[in-house]
């Protein structure tokens, strides 16, 4: 058997896997809404794609390789300059360079094209959160139902009706949100909607009160608007712009939370807890 051939054509049907694998991976939902929502394409998960790309990625490598290995005479001829003598920094090689390194570079100062590329991609995965919903907060599928019921304010015992009167099959409350969706064969966001009747009402605010600034931020809290957080909980937004400015934040009422963050190189999650800190102070 031809060594040089089985090489070539193991180049080219894992480069055709890895395409279609970069292709879904580029539009898949992020991982806490993969996993909420149990998306899959194809019949495979995020997780079985991701995983299918990482072994395939190795496969091509190895190709790769003996590629070179079978290849290599000609290689060198490539890095040959006119008088037939080897040159690394021959014209094809500084061309390929400047690619790879404009790439590269590029890339992590978020530069177009580049930046346009990962945008791109921002807006895919945008788009589906909006239209398979946020978990309450990230791996709620992995916490027991009792645990989760207690997070998101479901009375237990109302929850585990509602799960039996519905059809549903599980142990008990020490079973997880996804066990108990992978046993019924749905999504983990289905058995929270099955048991969300079971809320617990705590008391309203007095008429005229403003609704009070939670302890946890909510799910999706990243791409939320400062103006429509503060219209939420009543905040006027210019104070709140004024006092992330006194903390070296750059803010202004129409930004998103993640952009906010992103400038002051800080998570979605510090910048509520600044944002706490503010509201806390405030109330002072």
């Amino acid at each position: 058997m031809n060594m040089r051939k089985i090489t070539s054509m193991t180049m080219l049907l894992s480069l055709i896997v890895l395409i279609i694998n970069s292709i879904v991976l580029y539009v898949v939902p992020e991982g806490r809404v993969a996993y909420w929502a149990d998306w899959r394409f194809l019949g495979l998960t995020k997780e079985d794609w991701g995983a299918q790309h990482t072994t395939v990625g190795f496969l091509f490598v190895f190709a790769g390789l003996l590629h070179l290995y079978y290849n290599w005479n000609p290689i060198l001829a490539y890095m040959k300059n006119k008088a037939r003598q080897i040159k690394v920094f021959t014209g094809p090689f500084n061309v390929a360079l400047a690619i790879t390194v404009i790439f590269v570079v590029g890339t992590y100062f978020h530069i177009p094209p580049m930046s346009t590329i990962l945008e791109i991609s921002g807006h895919f995965k945008n788009a589906a959160s909006e239209k398979y919903g946020e978990p309450p907060y990230g791996h709620a599928e992995s916490s027991s139902l009792a645990m989760f019921t207690k997070r998101e304010g479901l009375d237990l015992e109302t929850s585990l009706v509602l799960l039996k009167s519905a059809g549903f099959q599980f142990g008990d409350e020490k079973d997880t949100i996804k066990e108990i969706a992978a046993t019924n064969e749905v999504a983990p966001q289905v058995i929270y909607e099955a048991i969300k009747p079971a809320t617990i009402q705590a008391a309203a605010p007095a008429p005229g009160e403003p609704i009070p600034f939670p302890d946890a931020p909510q799910a999706g809290w990243g791409k939320k608007i400062l103006a429509d957080v503060c219209a939420e909980y009543d905040l006027d937004v210019n104070e709140i712009v004024a006092a992330f400015a006194a903390r070296n934040i750059d803010a202004n009422a129409d930004m998103a939370i993640k952009d906010i963050a992103a400038g002051a190189e800080m998570e979605p999650m510090q910048l509520f807890e600044v944002l706490h800190e503010i509201v806390n102070n405030s109330d002072q």
